[in-house]
């Protein structure tokens, strides 16, 4: 019996000892995982801290975590943030899905709610990895389902279906991204000023609909970024697009510019900081400019806004379109450029009479460096146009 109860007593004192150096074991992968993630938010200017972590290893959950970018002094409180999935994978981790919980957040009257925002097949990098991207936390996709803001007890602007898809750089290739919004709404009727209310009663846009879509790349070796769509679509309005391509934009420039951020940020109210926005020309020297356009594709507004025009002076559409044209080509003439003075004037003219699309591209013909572009911005504006490529074309896929 003594034997018996012997046997017994190391068994329990065995199970606990086992129980308590798992709970251990546990309590120090969930630390190490969040730790991780702190540390590499950090790498990308954003501060991370939670007040607590519950769960195991494979899922846990970061209990009232807050955010801020590096130097601000006040946090956003985000709640709390679920792991899921997690695995160690060459001495880093992967987590299946990383989720918030619905959002609100009231401040001066205005009220701003969310759904959770999820993110998928996430990876923290082991830090001592030789991956140059080992210091950023991608994910492969992302979605919000909705986001609503609201003024005076009314929906101001809400968003739908948010999502995003990266794919991550690998063999030497670029990073890869596309995204959107399905649905966006406004309302306008909320506008105070009333000028810019009768405006917006005149042209019919008391409430606005309409979608978003981004695509583009970056290759963190040279840092050549692009974004070759950025494209926002109002109903009954038109589509606003803009791209730009840039080089340079390296993962030692990010940094370099995050650590000069910080040292701005944790300088005294009204001290000197000369110093460290000449720091912040010298980083922009490192950029090149590749190419850049807007573009205007019309769904109805240019007709709208002439017709208004139209009634507020007493003349009629068509003479206000002719007035336009007609300013063009004074208004072009301060950048001594007869050539794009001509192709403005005649986009324009086209336009005009049948509105369809209007861009305007910038296209060197070689990379050109922002010191070149900055210099000549102080030096010889008017030159520009020509620096850069520039040109104006209308009604042209």
């Amino acid at each position: 019996m003594t034997t018996h109860r012997s046997t017994f007593h190391k068994l329990a004192v065995s199970a606990f000892l086992l129980t308590a150096s798992l709970g251990s074991a546990w309590a120090q992968d969930t630390s190490a995982v969040a730790n991780r993630m702190k540390a590499l938010l950090a790498n990308q200017g954003m501060e991370l801290a939670w007040t607590g972590i519950s769960g195991d290893a494979s899922s846990m959950v970061l209990e009232g975590v807050s955010v801020k970018a590096a130097g601000e002094k006040d946090g956003l409180p985000v709640g709390n943030v679920t792991l899921e999935g997690v695995e160690e994978a060459d001495g880093g981790y992967t987590i299946d899905t990383v989720s918030t919980q619905p959002f609100s957040h009231a401040e001066d009257g205005v009220t701003l709610e969310a759904s959770p925002f999820v993110m998928h097949d996430l990876t923290l990098p082991a830090e001592n990895s030789s991956d140059p991207m080992a210091s950023l936390m991608l994910y492969k996709s992302a979605e919000l389902d909705s986001l609503t803001v609201k003024a005076g007890g009314k929906d101001a602007f809400t968003m739908n279906d948010f999502a995003v898809e990266i794919t991550p750089p690998a063999d030497g290739k670029a990073m890869e991204f596309s995204g959107g919004v399905d649905k966006f709404t406004g309302d306008l009727s909320l506008v105070d000023d009333p000028k810019s209310k009768a405006v917006i009663e005149a042209l019919g846009y008391q409430t606005v609909s309409g979608n978003m879509e981004i695509a583009g790349s970056w290759q963190p070796a040279d840092g050549k970024m692009e974004l070759s769509k950025y494209d926002v679509t109002v109903d009954n309005a038109g589509t606003f697009g803009m791209t730009f391509d840039i080089s340079g934009y390296t993962l030692d420039f990010v940094k370099s510019v995050q650590d000069l951020q910080k040292k701005m940020t944790a300088q005294p109210e009204g001290a000197d900081k000369s110093a460290q926005g000449m720091a912040m020309l010298g980083l922009m020297q490192q950029l090149s400019f590749n190419g850049a356009s807007i573009r205007f594709d019309d769904d109805s507004l240019t007709n709208k806004i002439l017709d208004y025009v139209a009634k507020q002076q007493g003349m009629s559409a068509k003479d206000i379109a002719n007035q336009a044209k007609a300013i063009v080509p004074f208004g072009m003439a301060q950048l001594n450029n007869p050539d794009l003075t001509a192709q403005a004037s005649a986009a324009v003219n086209t336009y005009l009479d049948n509105p369809k699309s209007i861009e305007i591209r910038a296209e060197p013909s070689s990379p050109v460096p922002f010191a070149t572009i900055m210099a000549g911005a102080m030096s010889n504006p008017a030159n520009l146009t020509k620096t850069l490529g520039v040109s104006v074309k209308a009604n042209e896929d």
